[in-house]
């Protein structure tokens, strides 16, 4: 026989919300109580019997209530097992009584880093008791009930209600996984907030929110999101957001991060196909738009002040997946919601993490996000002929795109507005050869554009075709060994170029 009865409950939780449902329950249908500290003066004030775990243990709370419940009458009466005749005799020797529901709900060890709380406070907040008392309660789940955390209140007080406190096996087994989830992550963000210099080299994240994605990246592909995405985002309207929805949403959250200006961008495929910086939020959309119209539709969009009516206007004319903001005026969501499928996201004020990783082989590879962003002081001019003031800021503006476009990437850019980029391809030649031929077919004049390259110039060929189609001025990290030979071409050719030093590979 498999199912068990509920007879005696020993409670120790930190959140004492909805307890009091199943203190009542549990009352009324006779089981023993057992408790400690806070929980217990709880359950007095209801005015529901209660024994203290001290008059169990016959010790009292010590060390400042570090040491409560570690003692063999605690965790003999709840690692005990009915089917051991050897486990009955020794139970019987010691006094020991059976304790078959254990509800812990650990000390706020994550809440209490994110508060900024000092170390001792912090090291105050790591539970020892009671996470010993989920791992025996659940390692013993044949004859324990283990309810690891407030989240699983409900699943104990349906038991309560409806089977009279009776559980079965599957039920038990269920809860004990649930327990050894909660007590890995745990142990987990505690390990994470020790090793936060990364002085181990492991690899060890957990995230207990899930979000099973309708497919991956194609239909035939299943795909889950691990995280919490309300903490981000605010999803006003629209369909499920799809697997490649959020790899867009990603690349243009950061993309857009990097500009403070009023800035309005377009992302299709994690690449940027438009984007404009301007005084006003209608200006920088119609000029983002026209960087690229035909790879606009079902795009990403974003910028990074309020969406007004008459930009959500214009907007609405295009089919797109994706619109985010920090916020959206009334009149502007009136217009954006009439189409149903539409997905319109609020982004909150909220610190993204800094370490990146990604599956890779049999395992795993980080790296530190790159958030460098080169300033015009961290330009150096190496050519005899140095930017002009509004060169400069387009160099500025072209140098942002360009680390946030897939590699091999060259970035056209013109009074702060892409006029063109070439992305993802294995010749740099051709990533720019791409962005002059789209730049013309969308009506730009390259004449007077600056170009931006992800990465050094092996050969002087780039600059060579850059001075054909009119571009006056250069960035890119340098460090070639034949950085002179672009140099010397740009100085016989009076244009200008920029090293930074700093390469910005995106694969």
């Amino acid at each position: 026989m498999n199912d068990k009865k509920i007879k005696t409950a020993l409670i120790s939780v930190y959140y004492k919300d909805h307890l009091e449902e199943i203190v009542r329950r549990l009352n009324a249908l006779q089981v023993s109580i057992l408790s400690t500290g806070g929980t217990k003066e709880f359950i007095e004030r209801l005015g529901i019997p209660v024994t203290a775990v001290e008059t169990l243990t016959g010790y009292p709370s010590i060390l400042g209530g570090r040491v409560k419940t570690l003692h063999p009458k605690v965790f003999g009466g709840i690692l005990s097992r009915t089917g051991h005749d050897s486990d009955k005799k020794e139970m019987k020797e010691y006094a020991i009584e059976s304790i078959d529901l254990v509800v812990v709900d650990l000390y706020p060890f994550e809440q209490t880093v994110a508060s900024g709380a000092s170390p001792d406070e912090i090291i105050e907040k790591i539970d020892i008791g009671g996470i010993s008392l989920i791992r025996a309660a659940a390692k013993n789940y044949e004859d324990v009930v283990i309810i690891p955390s407030k989240d699983q209140y409900q699943v104990l007080l349906d038991v309560l209600n409806t089977r009279e406190g009776t559980t079965t096996l599957d039920q038990r087994r269920n809860l004990a996984l649930e327990a050894f989830g909660v007590t890995s992550y745990y142990d987990t963000a505690i390990f994470n907030y020790f090793n936060q210099n990364r002085d181990k080299q492991v690899f060890r994240q957990s995230i207990n929110e899930a979000k099973p994605l309708r497919y991956g990246e194609n239909p035939h592909q299943k795909g889950t999101f691990y995280g919490d995405f309300s903490q981000i985002f605010d999803q006003l309207h629209g369909k499920e957001i799809s697997y490649n929805n959020l790899l867009d949403i990603e690349a243009a959250v950061y993309l857009i991060d990097d500009f403070k200006e009023t800035t309005f961008a377009i992302l299709k495929h994690n690449n940027a196909c438009g984007i404009a910086t301007r005084p006003g939020l209608l200006a920088a959309w119609t000029d983002a738009l026209a960087g690229d119209p035909v790879s606009a539709y079902g795009g990403i969009l974003i910028t990074n002040t309020v969406i007004d009516e008459s930009t959500a206007v214009e907007a609405d004319k295009l089919f797109f997946e994706v619109i985010i903001a920090p916020a959206f005026a009334d009149a502007s969501l009136e217009v954006l919601t009439k189409k149903k499928n539409r997905i319109i996201l609020v982004r909150k004020s909220v610190n993204l993490p800094r370490v990146q990783f990604r599956s890779m082989l049999n395992g795993v590879i980080e790296q530190d996000r790159d958030v460098k962003i080169e300033s015009r002081s961290d330009m150096k001019p190496v050519t005899h002929v140095v930017p002009t003031d509004a060169e400069y800021e387009d160099l500025v503006f072209a140098n942002k795109v360009v680390k946030h476009s897939k590699s091999n990437t060259i970035v056209l850019a013109k009074n702060k507005q892409l006029i063109a980029s070439g992305v993802g391809q294995t010749s740099r030649v051709d990533a720019l050869k791409q962005a002059i031929i789209k730049a013309r077919n969308f009506g730009f004049d390259t004449q007077g554009a600056v170009m931006a390259s992800d990465a050094f110039f092996p050969f002087p060929d780039c600059v060579e075709i850059a001075h054909e189609a009119g571009i006056t001025a250069v960035i890119q990290p340098g460090g070639s060994v034949r950085d002179q030979d672009s140099v010397d071409f740009c100085d016989k050719n009076s244009m200008s170029m920029v090293f930074t030093g700093i390469r910005h590979f995106k694969h």
